[in-house]
């Protein structure tokens, strides 16, 4: 899903904004489902994009996991101590808003009940993994970037039924967290 339209940088800047977020695992009916969500529109580098909740990480934040489920919570209303922290995956740099992201996969034991921020969240994107790391859903879609509005990018993504495209940092997250679930 790493798919690039302009050259990716080799090193990350020493000023790049650390960052943390959570990929929420829960069942819902026997299957496995992931909380995404979508980003309001508004004049950020990631406006009305998909991604998991998460942002920087602040001074009082003890660690990158405290940073992840205090935003979950800030941008989704999901109580901290329903989660258990699996592990992190890989950090990845995102050029486009100097932002370190540290991803790291959660597991709540029940569907867990969301209060979304008006400010931040559009609306929240509930997906069951079978179906979302189907064959089917992957795909080459053509994107704009609200960072780059004149350009079309094609890039690697997963395209859900209802047209939603999830590109980009939370493409890669997911397509890292699939080949660690097929390899179980």
């Amino acid at each position: 899903m790493a798919g690039r339209v302009l050259p990716m940088q080799v090193d990350v800047p020493d000023n790049a904004r650390i960052s943390a977020v959570l990929c929420l695992l829960y069942p819902v009916q026997y299957e496995l489902n992931v909380l995404l969500m979508k980003r309001m529109t508004d004049s950020t580098a990631h406006s009305g994009q998909v991604s998991f909740p998460g942002g920087s990480k602040e001074y009082a934040d003890k660690d990158l996991i405290t940073t992840a489920l205090r935003e979950a919570n800030e941008e989704v209303g999901i109580d901290a101590s329903d989660i258990l922290i699996l592990g992190a995956l890989t950090p990845l740099y995102i050029p486009v808003s100097n932002f370190m992201v540290h991803p790291f996969v959660g597991y709540a034991q029940n569907k867990p009940s969301v209060n979304p921020s008006k400010k931040e969240v559009a609306h929240i994107i509930e997906v069951p993994l079978e179906k979302l790391f189907h064959r089917d859903t992957k795909t080459i879609a053509e994107v704009i970037s609200p960072a780059r509005p004149k350009m079309v990018r094609k890039v690697n993504a997963y395209v859900l039924d209802d047209g939603t495209v999830i590109w980009g940092a939370t493409a890669m997250i997911l397509s890292e967290l699939e080949m660690l679930m097929k390899n179980i």
